[in-house]
């Protein structure tokens, strides 16, 4: 019988999956952009950069702009996201549309551009 997947495992292979799904197709946009999964999202946060996604005022996934030899980060914060879930597939959904609609927030362009088979 496997062992059951940790959720954070379980979660990062959804945000792979998703960002893979998506980055194939603007590779070149994204170069300097890393991906990253966080438990929660900081304390101290005075203002979230734009196209930042929140629920509730609680960040769910935040972009942090390049500033000098710093890449652009895009962040998923893990917990948040799994508390709005009701279930698994609804999860990878979840995170599926959060990751689009960062991503196209980043670009400056609309969703269903940066992911022709997604709907609102």
């Amino acid at each position: 019988m496997p062992i059951a997947a940790r959720p954070a495992d379980r979660f990062d292979r959804l945000a792979s999956a998703a960002v893979e799904h998506v980055e194939h197709r603007w590779r070149e946009q994204l170069a300097n952009v890393e991906f990253a999964v966080d438990l929660v999202p900081p304390a101290e946060i005075d203002e979230p950069a734009e196209g930042s996604i929140e629920s509730g005022g609680v960040l769910l996934a935040q972009i942090i702009p390049a500033t000098g030899r710093q890449r652009a980060h895009i962040v998923l914060y893990r917990k948040p996201i799994e508390l709005r879930a009701r279930d698994s597939a609804d999860l990878e959904d979840l995170v599926h549309d959060i990751v689009v609609h960062v991503i196209a927030n980043f670009l400056g362009l609309d969703p269903g551009v940066v992911d022709p088979g997604f709907e609102e």
